[in-house]
């Protein structure tokens, strides 16, 4: 489409940024991203050390089935086709200290034989998960952009599997878990922060597991954002680096423009935030545009939590080892003050060619914390003692893999460690979050508004307006965000 000489200034490289940013250029829009990182992903990122390479974001994607409506959407933002998807037959594996070991595998069929010879006594409750499993694979996640007959079509189409959607968004996932009695089968919907999450969100997962629509694209988030990013500059827009925003400017209730840290001004005719979401209003904004909705939720709802990562370069190829590793543990792991750990992951990424040479492996350990301060306070403090405690953190990792797995501690290469602080020095997520607001029997699924009220020509997109977050947040509300600006500007709009 022609250009219309109109400038949209989006804020945060992130998924959502780049999809808002690729629509606007679509539209005819000229489109400028100010990301602060010296690259673009933001939370959708990996990082290289040495031969290895420590993927923090993507361990499967929601729309990688061709036919499914999810990767339709993200091929209008890059080239999906590009990627190389893998649909592993294990998705977790849950194994007691004293032996006994659970299988999640992504096959339906295969899952409920599984639990079914595992916990006999739990037969009812599991063909009850398992029935509720196949019913999700019919439901369709519907489009925010679409059009109101289309809208129609859809809710029709999802009539059987809403009761089911209905029941599943009013328990948690731990609630969900205590209706059965194997403890392994508790731990895999109850474990840590998981058991906050609305059950709805890991039974709709091992659903499109089980259609192998949530594969593992080859090269992780920043494979897909260096994608987006190639998208965004053949359609002439731009994206600056080391371009932090400070405050977004306004007059006459509309904002104008953006005034980066250095002292710089960037006109606009349309700024779009796709930064955090607290930031946004309460220091980009200052607070004078702040709903009571966004007071009410920014009080009141649970952000996902932050976390650790620790991060080892192994020299052995591991590839007997399921993708993902949950071990519940004798003794606990302390985190930090106020963190305390009764069960731990490792994912081995031997299924990925390109995080390590050939016959070693990159493995990742996550460990979900609420402490955000205490690891940015410190680093703050004492630098010392922050590397001190990452290193004892790191220890007591490699000591339940090593137990696990004696060779494992002999072929360490790399121990690479993020925390809270490395989120919000990068992101400037708030409290160091992981994503956004955790979805919840609270939140529900609607997004909020991407509008505000009293200031014209501003949209916000992204995690913070779409509980549950994640990567298909991205697209999923930059796509209403930016038809409704050609709606308020009398254009058409082309996301295709």
């Amino acid at each position: 489409m022609a250009g219309n000489s109109r400038k949209v200034v989006v804020i945060g490289g992130g998924i959502a940024g780049l999809s808002a940013a690729i629509y606007a250029q679509k539209c005819g829009y000229q489109a400028e991203i100010l990301e602060m990182h010296d690259m673009a992903g933001g939370l959708a990122m990996s990082w290289r050390r040495n031969d290895y390479t420590f993927e923090t974001c993507l361990h499967w994607l929601y729309g990688s089935n061709p036919s499914s409506p999810m990767h339709a959407l993200w091929s209008e933002v890059f080239d999906i086709n590009q990627l190389t998807f893998l649909d592993p037959e294990v998705f977790q594996r849950l194994e007691s200290p004293e032996g006994r070991a659970l299988t999640i595998y992504t096959d339906t069929d295969r899952l409920e034989a599984e639990l079914l010879i595992h916990a006999p006594q739990d037969r009812v409750e599991i063909r009850r998960m398992i029935n509720s499993v196949r019913k999700l694979k019919r439901f369709t996640m519907p489009d925010p952009a679409a059009s109101w007959p289309a809208r129609c079509l859809t809710t029709l189409r999802d009539a059987p599997c809403l009761p089911l959607l209905r029941r599943l968004a009013r328990i948690c996932s731990s609630d969900y878990g205590q209706r059965f009695s194997a403890p392994l089968l508790r731990a895999f919907f109850g474990g840590g922060e998981v058991g906050e999450l609305s059950a709805i969100a890991l039974l709709i997962s091992l659903a499109w597991m089980g259609m192998r629509d949530a594969g593992y694209a080859v090269g992780g988030s920043q494979a897909m954002i260096r994608l987006a990013e190639q998208k965004l500059t053949a359609l002439g827009g731009k994206i600056r680096f080391r371009a932090k925003a400070e405050r977004i400017l306004t007059k006459d209730g509309a904002a104008v423009g953006v005034l980066l840290a250095g002292g710089e001004t960037v006109d606009a005719d349309w700024v779009i935030s796709a930064a955090d979401g607290h930031t946004t209003f309460y220091d980009l904004l200052g607070g004078g545009y702040t709903p009571d909705w966004a007071k009410r939720i920014y009080s009141q709802w649970e952000t996902f939590p932050s976390y650790l990562q620790v991060s080892l370069g192994v020299g052995l190829e591991l590839k007997d080892q399921p993708p993902l590793l949950t071990l519940l543990l004798r003794s606990s792991i302390d985190v930090d003050p106020g963190t305390t750990l009764r069960q731990l992951a490792f994912r081995f990424f031997h299924y990925d060619p390109t995080f390590a040479p050939v016959g070693k492996t990159a493995v990742t350990s996550f460990l979900p914390t609420r402490n955000f301060e205490y690891w940015t306070g410190l680093r703050c403090r004492d630098l010392n003692q922050y590397r001190a405690e990452k290193r004892r953190v790191a220890e007591a990792v490699t000591g339940v893999l090593e137990n696990r797995l004696p060779k494992v501690r002999g072929a360490i290469e790399v121990v690479d460690v993020s925390t809270p602080a490395s989120v919000v020095r990068y992101t400037g997520n708030w409290k160091g979050s992981m994503e956004g607001w955790l979805l919840t029997p609270r939140t529900g699924f609607r997004p909020l508004p991407s509008s505000l009220p009293g200031l014209r020509r501003f949209l916000m997109v992204g995690q913070w307006i779409m509980p549950g977050g994640g990567l298909p947040s991205g697209p999923m509300t930059a796509r209403p965000a930016i038809k409704a600006m050609c709606k308020e500007d009398g254009l058409r709009f082309t996301p295709r």
